[in-house]
């Protein structure tokens, strides 16, 4: 480092880019590395520290050498390795390719023949699922049947518990338990006893539909499985050595254990098939069940029906001939009312008749009352005047009494024409209520084939 600054520092007024005079230095002397320089503080010295990075190296020449020389040496074992790989690889090729073709031969024999014990059953589950799944279409149409009729019974329970709703707004004494009433409540109950029958017997379709669907799946799954296996199988047969679509699965030369023998694989489909058909039959059994109860219900809702009606109309004569007899007795009772009226008031104007004669006697004893002294006298005109107004008097009450006694039958003669007023609109209200809220609410009961679910 020593001998690098003389010439930097003997000319310090030159430039600090100038390249210093090469020196002679024993190569045996050299150090590997300068780990301090000298610095020059002067205020226009660089003290060489822009050339100091360049003068430390890393590595020698031989070790560069000897670097190079070693990657040549690893190339060229690679490149004989590789080749001896490639030989080795084409003859496990050739000989795995001889093995392949010998297998595929004899595979393609056996696959042939489970072709076509494949094609047996699949064709027997394809013919038990249609024939499965034409029943349960018919079941279907069964069930739509149940619940039309169903809803037809709404609407007939709605019409008898309208009607019983309705008779409740009877006034009394009409408000009875009569026979209308009891074949009403027969009709209600009826009804109620066939909607849980139809109910029940439409969980029971339910049921067996949803039988007839899962054993459709099982055997629609088993025969799904067979159509794969069989496009599996044939297009196993058809593979060839040029075939492009061929790889290699390594594991598949083990057996699954849950592998089915030939036998089990037999009985398999034959027990899917053998309970389609069970199902099938009680789902036939149940289509017929299914028709014999809709017409009974039918037959049964319609005479219950009709013997409402009947009541009905027995029920609506009794009540008309009742309001006819009540209006006879009610035109009678205006009649003996208007001639009680007629009584009483010439009753009264006989009173207000007597009133004259009883202001003329009692003037006249008041005015003899003011007779001076001795003129004050208890004469025969006196005593006359006296007897009229106690007659006057007597007369009067004997009327009074009458006339409270008159307008006491007129009273109650008032009283029985509001009796037979209030009875009257109290059959005009139950004619109304039976005939135009009831009867006229039961034209719209269902017909026989809509209870029968058609």
């Amino acid at each position: 480092a020593g001998p690098a600054e003389g010439p930097a520092m003997a000319q310090p007024g030159g430039p600090l880019t100038e390249e210093p005079a090469p020196q002679a230095v024993p190569a045996s002397d050299l150090p590997m590395k300068v780990c301090e320089v000298a610095l020059k503080t002067g205020p226009d010295s660089s003290s060489g520290l822009a050339t100091a990075g360049f003068r430390t190296a890393k590595y020698l020449p031989c070790e560069w050498h000897q670097s190079n020389s070693d990657l040549y040496h690893r190339a060229s074992a690679g490149c004989e390795r590789a080749e001896r790989g490639r030989a080795e690889a084409k003859e496990l090729a050739r000989h795995a390719a001889a093995t392949a073709q010998r297998a595929q031969q004899d595979s393609t024999a056996t696959l042939g023949l489970r072709l076509k014990d494949i094609h047996f059953w699949k064709a027997e589950l394809q013919r038990e699922i249609e024939e499965l799944d034409a029943e349960t279409r018919l079941l279907a149409a069964q069930k739509l049947r149940l619940e039309r009729a169903l809803d037809a019974t709404e609407v007939s329970y709605a019409i008898a518990t309208d009607n019983l709703q309705c008779r409740e707004r009877r006034q009394p004494p009409d408000l009875v338990c009569d026979e209308v009433e009891r074949e009403l409540l027969k009709e209600a109950e009826l009804i109620r006893n066939i909607q849980e029958l139809l109910k029940r017997t439409l969980v029971q379709t339910s049921n067996q539909m949803r039988l007839n669907r899962d054993h459709k799946e099982i055997c629609e799954m088993d025969w799904s499985d067979k159509v794969e296996t069989y496009y599996i199988d044939d297009k196993c047969g058809r593979y060839s050595n040029q075939s492009t679509n061929v790889q290699f699965h390594p594991g598949s030369v083990k057996f699954e254990e849950s592998a089915s023998t030939p036998e089990t694989w037999a009985k398999f489909s034959q027990d899917n098939i053998y309970r389609a058909e069970r199902e099938k039959l009680a789902s036939i059994n149940l289509r017929a069940l299914i028709n014999n109860i809709l017409h009974d219900v039918s037959e049964d809702l319609r005479m219950q029906c009709a013997a409402v009606n009947e009541a009905f109309t027995k029920r609506c004569e009794e009540l008309d001939d009742a309001k006819h007899k009540l209006e006879y007795h009610l035109k009678e009772i205006l009649k003996g009312i208007g001639d009680q009226e007629a009584n009483v008031a010439a009753i009264k104007q006989a009173i207000r008749e007597k009133e004259g004669p009883m202001k003329v006697a009692q003037t006249r004893l008041y005015d003899r009352s003011f007779r001076p002294n001795i003129e004050l006298c208890r004469d025969e005109a006196q005593f006359r005047l006296t007897s009229e107004v106690e007659q006057l008097m007597e007369s009067i009450e004997a009327l009074k009494k009458k006339l409270l006694e008159s307008e006491q039958f007129l009273r109650h003669l008032e009283d029985t024409r509001m009796n037979l007023e209030k009875e009257i609109a109290v059959k005009t209200n139950s004619i109304f209520i039976d005939r135009q809220k009831c009867m006229s609410h039961r034209i719209h009961y269902p017909a026989v084939h809509k209870l029968a679910g058609y």
